[in-house]
């Protein structure tokens, strides 16, 4: 389990359920911290056919061969057609399969639009397999991720299942949202939340898997150890071209910077950069917020003094407002009529933060 030292805790709590499982189990918490993983070492576990001391699967009997490749009679994976998770690409890899990253981006938002929630036909595949009894003679485990994709229709039928579970099927959902899910559904689950580790404990993961100034990772990743992770990965050219824009406040030179990001965003390949790029800044803002109120500053923590002497220009009320102009923003991002006049008003409206002294 890639996040195994973050969750001992959460693992000794899972195995006392072991014993006697409730039919559906919901594991929530913010992004990046290793839920998924756990899910899957969770579901594993109890397929196993001699698992560890410790309750973890062994790795080696026939049930975790057929799970590591994939196909184990008694285990199930419902998640929207389009989802891809690094989790999901890495599995896909580790079994020689296609991650999928061929299509062009056109092709692949057509492909895929329509496609990102999971259904109400998806959920009722599952009829088969519950009507069958395990191939193992062990546990039954259906995993749903995320389950805040579940559609209202996908999710009314997935509660019938739930009114009368079947003998020994758990259903082991994972959700980064859990207020999304139907209320009716969510109280028929078992609740596990994970919470952020501490700091330390995030930093030495963090170095431990060979990521460099792992605390300023961890602070701009909010405290996730495995989205700091993602973060440190995917960094790109864009970004600290960003951050240099956003110090200069007033000095900003908005079309100036609006042409360099514009090109720089040009060159990233696959996903739409823009929603990163809104993300990064409402971190910014944030940041700015916190400093204007006289807190400490949660993400930017390399970059401080520049923020504490940046919130001292600007009024608190104009950095909220703004701050909430970003969440409209956000929505604009996934599909900008203009790339180029998104960037300008956007670094036109920042700079408009910080008057400039008289």
């Amino acid at each position: 389990m890639k996040a195994g030292t973050l969750h001992t805790k959460n693992w000794r709590r899972l195995q006392e359920w072991r014993a006697r499982l409730p039919h559906a189990l919901l594991l929530s918490g913010e992004r990046g911290l290793g839920k998924l993983d756990l899910a899957f070492a969770f579901a594993a576990s109890l397929l196993c056919e001699t698992p560890r001391e410790e309750g973890a699967s062994c790795g080696e009997c026939l049930a975790c061969r057929w799970f590591s490749q994939g196909n184990h009679p008694d285990f199930r994976l419902l998640q929207p057609a389009a989802l891809q998770t690094e989790e999901a690409e890495d599995r896909k890899s580790a079994r020689g399969g296609n991650a999928g990253d061929g299509e062009g981006k056109g092709e692949k938002e057509k492909s895929t639009r329509g496609k990102q929630q999971i259904t109400i036909d998806q959920v009722r595949e599952l009829d088969e397999f519950l009507c069958v009894g395990a191939h193992r003679q062990k546990s039954r485990v259906i995993l749903i991720h995320p389950a805040e994709r579940l559609n209202r229709e996908a999710a009314n039928a997935l509660l019938k299942m739930l009114e009368e579970p079947p003998h020994e099927v758990l259903f082991l959902l994972v959700s980064s949202e859990p207020m999304r899910l139907v209320p009716t559904l969510r109280s028929r689950c078992q609740n596990l939340r994970l919470s952020l580790p501490p700091a330390a404990e995030g930093e030495t993961f963090l170095t431990a898997a060979g990521l460099r100034d792992a605390a300023t990772w961890l602070a701009l990743a909010g405290g996730a150890p495995l989205l700091a992770l993602q973060l440190a990965e995917k960094t790109a050219d864009w970004q600290p071209l960003l951050t240099e824009a956003l110090q200069c406040g007033e000095r900003l030179d908005a079309l100036s910077a609006a042409a360099r990001l514009e090109k720089s965003l040009k060159t990233v390949k696959g996903e739409n950069p823009l929603p990163q790029f809104v993300d990064w800044a409402q971190k910014w803002l944030a940041d700015l917020n916190l400093a204007a109120q006289n807190l400490p500053i949660r993400f930017y923590l390399g970059e401080r003094a520049k923020i504490m002497a940046l919130a001292k220009k600007s009024l608190p009320v104009s950095l909220a407002r703004f701050y909430r102009q970003l969440l409209q923003l956000r929505r604009e991002s996934a599909h900008p009529l203009n790339l180029r006049l998104f960037l300008e008003q956007f670094f036109l409206d920042y700079r408009a933060l910080f008057p400039e002294e008289e």
